[in-house]
């Protein structure tokens, strides 16, 4: 299949180096995740989820004994499912790619756009599209 391939300008997590760890930790996630949800009445004019905690982070989180073997079972179940993973574990959530500029990095571990972007990729992209977050 074709490949759309488009450039948008992006504000990260207040920590925009590091990969998201835990809650709290202001950074946002790194590697392969899709869209589990569409929100249109988003506080930053309209969001995307992200499937964060994905399987790589709750490998993660149990072995560093972060998340409990039940928290783990659940985030893989709604994976390997394409459903939204639990979003309130120690691992963080409620990642969301969202509109509300994108002139720093500002957000709690989120990616903001300029809300001309966030609105081309709301009408563009549906529920289960892949997404790469890469250092």
């Amino acid at each position: 299949a074709d490949k759309l391939v488009r450039t948008y300008k992006i504000g990260l997590g207040l920590n925009p180096i590091a990969d998201k760890e835990r809650e709290g930790d202001r950074a946002t996630p790194e590697g392969e995740f899709y869209i589990f949800t569409k929100n249109p009445r988003s506080a930053f004019h309209l969001s995307l989820g992200i499937s964060y905690p994905n399987i790589e982070d709750a490998e993660r989180g149990l072995r560093t004994g972060l998340i409990t073997r039940a928290q783990y079972n659940s985030i893989i179940r709604a994976i390997r499912r394409k459903q939204g993973p639990p979003q309130y574990t120690p691992l963080g959530g409620l990642i969301y790619i969202h509109g509300n500029g994108a002139s720093s990095d500002w957000t709690w571990g989120c990616v903001a756009l300029e809300n001309v972007d966030i609105e081309e990729l709301y009408r563009a992209i549906p529920v289960g599209t892949p997404v790469v977050i890469k250092p």
